[in-house]
């Protein structure tokens, strides 16, 4: 039997359509889900579990008592480092479940850093995790520290700064073995996860083919027929730029400037990163 690892933010106290929809997903498969006793998503969980009679549940706490066991689950209590206070407390309950579990189901808020975290642990032990993002209803698969880092690497440098300060040396630390990324990467997401509208895989290898050619009109054309895929509308949204002027930048003639260019790649779920060229050889 499967055990699925179920966390998720402290400021998320309601469950989405989508997340009552994954959960579903697992209580019908039969997995066995482990959930923590916090307030927020945690007691969310719970209730959702309680509600549908779901028996197949190990509750997780960091010490003797459980904070939340509302279905009075079976329990495992986890010890923190003697003096352990605050987050290194209850977070041992977090590592001790990454282990333990087969696949994770993160619900985040778009910052905790906690949540993050887990999804890290997961993939460092080798398991495939996926990130619900309750604000942009969004379900991103990770299955590798190269997701990992392309997907941190959209966030502010105090953002991993401040992330990085709450891993261990050994959670954070980057395999040598990670491949190199091509200039356009995101997390793979499957079929059944790519919201409406969504950019593909074969978009971002379009991209790419038009940056290999050196020539900044096929670049701009290729762009904006990926944003016009995407929905100018809802890349005008996400960026806060005007429409009309998304329109006039990225159509055939348009000379965009790389603050827009940067914005457009992001809201389309793409990074844009720098690798070394190929150098051809000259000789006859």
């Amino acid at each position: 039997m499967n055990k699925v690892f179920v966390g998720g933010s402290r400021h998320v106290s309601r469950l989405s359509s989508q997340v009552q929809e994954r959960l579903q997903n697992i209580t019908s498969s039969g997995a066995h889900i482990i959930v923590g006793d916090a307030n927020g998503a945690d007691k969310a969980v719970q209730k959702f579990l309680l509600k549908e009679a779901y028996d197949k549940v190990t509750v997780y706490c960091s010490g003797n008592t459980c904070r939340n066991n509302l279905g009075h689950w079976q329990t495992r209590n986890t010890q923190a480092t003697e003096n352990a206070k605050g987050f290194d407390f209850y977070v041992a309950k977090d590592r001790e479940m990454a282990r333990e579990a087969d696949f994770g189901l993160m619900i985040w808020d778009g910052k905790s850093f906690g949540t993050l975290l887990n999804i890290l642990r997961l993939i460092r032990a080798g398991k495939k995790a996926v990130l619900l993002n309750v604000p942009d209803k969004a379900a991103i698969t990770f299955k590798t520290t190269n997701d990992w880092q392309f997907f941190v690497a959209h966030f502010s440098s105090h953002f991993q700064h401040d992330l990085r300060k709450r891993a261990t040396a050994d959670e954070w630390m980057i395999p040598e073995s990670a491949q190199q990324p091509t200039l356009f990467d995101y997390p793979k997401k499957t079929t059944d996860e790519l919201p409406s509208g969504d950019v593909t895989e074969d978009v971002a290898a379009e991209i790419n083919a038009a940056l290999a050619t050196g020539d900044p009109v096929a670049v701009v054309n290729t762009l904006g027929q990926a944003a016009k895929t995407r929905g100018m509308s809802q890349i005008a949204k996400e960026t806060g730029l005007a429409r009309e002027s998304l329109y006039r930048s990225l159509s055939a003639g348009g000379n965009p400037e790389f603050t827009t260019v940067f914005k457009v790649i992001s809201s389309m779920g793409l990074r844009l990163m720098v690798g070394k060229a190929k150098m051809h050889d000259e000789r006859t």
